[in-house]
């Protein structure tokens, strides 16, 4: 699955929260957080929405920090402490490395 493709239903889903039940305030926060995650990749790694949509992992990347902020109820990811497996995979493809 693409970044692009990711729909609230889908992160509804992985957070373990029935979609029907979520009130507008709660989708809301989901597109924010959704915004947020894509924000944080793009800025990781250096890539465009066009380059994030070519590595089908960025996806896991995008649902683990969406879960981070979900629990922790934030909606900034702060880059000294970021998840294990999210630093992993935006490793990989970051082309701004300085």
């Amino acid at each position: 699955m693409k970044v692009s493709q990711i729909t609230n239903k889908e992160l509804a889903n992985y957070l373990r929260l029935t979609y029907e039940y979520l009130d507008d305030d709660e989708r809301q926060e989901l597109d924010t957080m959704l915004s947020a995650a894509k924000k944080f990749v793009k800025s990781y790694t250096g890539l465009n929405d066009e380059e994030i949509d070519e590595h089908e992992d960025f996806t896991i990347a995008i649902y683990v920090l969406i879960a981070d902020m979900y629990d922790n109820r934030s909606m900034h990811v702060d880059k000294s402490n970021v998840n294990r497996v999210v630093e992993t995979i935006l490793g990989m493809h970051s082309i701004n490395l300085l």
